[in-house]
């Protein structure tokens, strides 16, 4: 029992972590996003 919960624990904890890693790389990649869009807009006042 005290191993189970041992590994419940640290299956928490390892899902936690992976959630905040989700989040990070939903972020990360809505600045790209943002930073590709800004990158067309300047390529279009440039060759105008």
């Amino acid at each position: 029992e005290e191993q189970s919960n041992t590994n419940l624990s640290r299956f928490r904890k390892v899902q936690h972590e992976l959630e905040e890693a989700e989040e990070r790389a939903d972020i990360a990649e809505s600045q790209v996003n943002k930073l590709r869009a800004k990158s067309r807009d300047v390529g279009k006042k440039v060759e105008e």
